[in-house]
């Protein structure tokens, strides 16, 4: 028998996450699958993409927090480029919080990162496979298409814009707007905004009620202030 008709065909995958050791466990792991590569890796989404151009993967798991640009709008920015590009979240942020948010803007999964590695390697094949790969909850809300329980403000905080959501996690991390405008690259005036468009979407009116829910949402959720 010819060997080269028995050699698996193995997929290639793009590994974007800012911290060396993580990507670098990811890596050694994927790479100890038979059917699997990793074709590349990437610290950031201006390298990311250069990436994608270059390597062509059939697959990039992608973190959110990146230095240089928020995950979400990384994906966006991949699936313009390439619109057919399967992409996996793999994040600390609650996936109750995030997936949805994902999968809307092209996501084809989303795996958070306390989950064991096995789960991971699930996810890969199932998207591989053509399919999204979710929990079965966040499944459920999607097939039902509606945001979550509507007492708990979750469907709420998910109707919020990327950059809204950067604006909300700072002021719930104390962060004034004079600095929030600084660490996101515009004017004082800008945020103010984006806090008016957040208290009409949560259904806040003040701007105490608005830090007090900030406060409590970041508790809960253990979301990392953007760098």
């Amino acid at each position: 028998m010819n060997p080269a008709t028995t050699e698996t065909v193995q997929a290639r995958i793009l590994v974007v996450d800012d911290h060396p050791f993580m990507r670098q466990g990811i890596v050694d792991f994927l790479n100890g699958e038979p059917d699997l590569t990793v074709c590349a890796e990437s610290a950031t989404a201006a390298q990311a993409q250069m990436e994608v151009l270059a390597k062509k993967p059939d697959l990039v798991i992608a973190d959110l927090n990146l230095p240089d640009k928020p995950g979400l709008e990384m994906i966006r920015d991949l699936r313009a480029l390439v619109p057919d590009l399967r992409v996996l979240v793999h994040s600390l942020h609650d996936e109750n919080m995030y997936a949805q948010r994902a999968i809307r803007i092209g996501a084809s999964g989303y795996v958070m990162k306390v989950e064991p590695p096995q789960k991971l390697l699930a996810a890969i094949r199932r998207i591989l496979s053509g399919h999204i790969s979710v929990s079965d909850p966040v499944s459920s809300r999607l097939i039902r298409g509606i945001e979550g329980p509507a007492g708990d403000g979750r469907g709420w905080v998910e109707d919020l814009t990327d950059r809204e959501m950067e604006v909300f996690n700072l002021l719930g991390h104390g962060v004034a707007t004079r600095v929030i405008a600084g660490q996101l690259s515009v004017t004082q005036k800008t945020v103010e905004a984006h806090r008016s468009n957040i208290k009409a979407k949560l259904k806040i009116k003040t701007a105490g009620a608005l830090i007090s829910y900030a406060a409590r949402w970041v508790a809960a959720e253990g979301a990392a202030p953007k760098a």
